[in-house]
């Protein structure tokens, strides 16, 4: 009878927890609108200081998510993609794809205190790795990392790659882990010697952009341009499931607090999936944003997801040297979207 009833409990319980799973929803609970025309990647949340890092063409807009007021700028990043924050040395660092640089800030006055060059292309992805107190930068059109000391602003090395990088991330306990987008697999790197480890396929996947991290279980989760999330165990370096995502995929994260995994689509939704043990996976549901919120960032404190977007004029027609031109933007439009769980 014990036995029977232990069981009993245990079924209840899974079944409040699917019950509350499903009925777990996702709304815009803010618009935070920002001065600029011109086109957006990364987007950095420190949870300690509500401090939210925008990149935005040539600038970095820093607002204050519990205010949603601009703090300040970070100018001349030109051709920004990404942020990564060192607190312990009030130190930010910031890719400059444009001109192959690393701009370093002062994270309390926000101004530059250093330029960097890197070993490589079009500097994309950056990381902070805590174990090693380095900065990595993922030179997309070099395929190559340029590894650079934290404290020194020195350029330690580089380390070369099979193929184009995407997003990467850090368990903090020795490993780095890359999406190599060209090539459909993930490359691990040990920080400290700077070396390749592991390579493996991430198949069915294809083309895949945005990575996040389950530490305490070492998942990862990669979203690709052919419409799935890959979860791997990075451990084993195997895949172990695959599940729908939506269209024009960038931009992925984790929330190791409720154990969803986020992929922000640029088609205007974000699909959320619930990690229900370390072996199986659900999709909640795929939310309304808005169109071009393909990147996003995770409040690990307030459970909050930020994206960018802006709205769209048509693009212009296609010509020989633009075969497929972007869509314009409109002028005044670009905001940042807050989104939070709702039940």
């Amino acid at each position: 009878m014990k036995r029977f009833a232990c069981l009993l409990s245990c079924i209840l319980l899974l079944t409040i927890n699917i019950t509350a799973q499903a009925q777990t929803s996702y709304k815009i609970v803010n618009k935070i609108h920002l001065r600029g025309n011109s086109w957006w990647d990364y987007l950095h949340v420190n949870p300690e200081t509500g401090h939210l890092y925008v990149s935005h063409g040539t600038q970095v807009q820093v607002v204050n998510i519990h205010t949603g007021k601009l703090i300040g700028t970070i100018p001349h990043t030109n051709g920004v993609h990404g942020v990564a924050l060192v607190p312990t040395l009030n130190k930010g660092f910031i890719s400059d794809g444009g001109d192959a640089t690393v701009t370093v800030f002062n994270l309390k006055t926000l101004k530059v205190e250093n330029k960097i060059p890197v070993t490589g292309k079009d500097p994309d992805c950056i990381l902070y790795d805590s174990y090693t107190q380095r900065v990595f930068t993922f030179n997309g059109r070099s395929d190559n990392v340029t590894v650079i000391d934290a404290k020194s602003n020195k350029v330690l090395g580089t380390i070369s790659l099979d193929g184009n990088p995407e997003f990467a991330v850090s368990d903090g306990h020795g490993h780095i882990y890359d999406n190599i987008e060209s090539q459909s697999e993930i490359a691990e790197i040990n920080p400290a010697t700077m070396k390749i480890v592991k390579k493996w396929s991430i198949a069915p996947g294809k083309g895949p952009s945005g990575l996040a991290i389950d530490k305490q279980h070492q998942l990862l989760f990669s979203v690709c341009h052919n419409k799935k999330m890959v979860v791997s165990d990075a451990g084993k370096g195997k895949v172990i499931d695959t599940l729908p995502i939506g269209g024009h995929v960038d931009g992925a994260s984790y929330d190791p607090a409720l154990k969803r995994a986020y992929s922000s689509n640029g088609v205007g939704t974000l699909t959320v999936v619930q990690e229900v043990n370390p072996h199986t996976f659900k999709v909640i549901g795929n939310f309304k944003t808005q169109e071009g919120a393909r990147t996003n960032t995770l409040d690990t404190k307030n459970h909050h997801i930020y994206l960018s977007t802006a709205s769209f004029l048509p693009a212009p027609k296609p010509t020989a040297k633009h075969p497929h031109p972007r869509p314009r933007l409109k002028p005044g439009s670009f905001v940042v979207l807050d989104v939070q769980p709702v039940n």
